[in-house]
């Protein structure tokens, strides 16, 4: 029960921070964000001890768990400015920006992800444009 509580309140504190009478916006793509693909990110995640969060597509969360592992999150990807400076990041923002609010296609891990002396984050064929 205090988890539905928690995410209650999580939920309308995000809500508050939406332009009056619209969808937030997403931090990431620019796009509104309609409720069906909210997600609630934390810009460092909470097994890194992340408090901060905001709403996020559902797809945009998905693709910068797909790149990154937390602790490059926690360490490099802590704010929106660094996820959209990424190469492969940005490739994919570039790519979804013109798409429709509510498009939702399967995301996939990238192959690089988390691999010792991999390039960080390495773009997945898939992701490319």
């Amino acid at each position: 029960m205090a988890g539905r509580i928690r995410r209650r309140l999580l939920a309308e504190r995000l809500d508050a921070l939406a332009p009056a009478g619209g969808d937030p916006i997403c931090p990431l793509c620019g796009r509104a964000i309609p409720p069906a693909q909210r997600d609630a990110h934390h810009w460092v995640p909470k097994s890194q001890g992340g408090r901060d969060t905001a709403w996020l597509h559902r797809l945009c969360h998905r693709q910068v768990h797909a790149l990154f592992t937390e602790t490059e999150l926690a360490r490099r990807y802590a704010s929106a400015e660094a996820l959209r400076a990424h190469p492969a990041m940005a490739r994919f923002l570039d790519w979804v920006r013109d798409k429709p609010a509510d498009f939702n296609p399967p995301t996939r891990r990238s192959r690089e992800k988390g691999r010792a002396g991999a390039p960080a984050a390495a773009a997945h064929p898939a992701s490319a444009p």
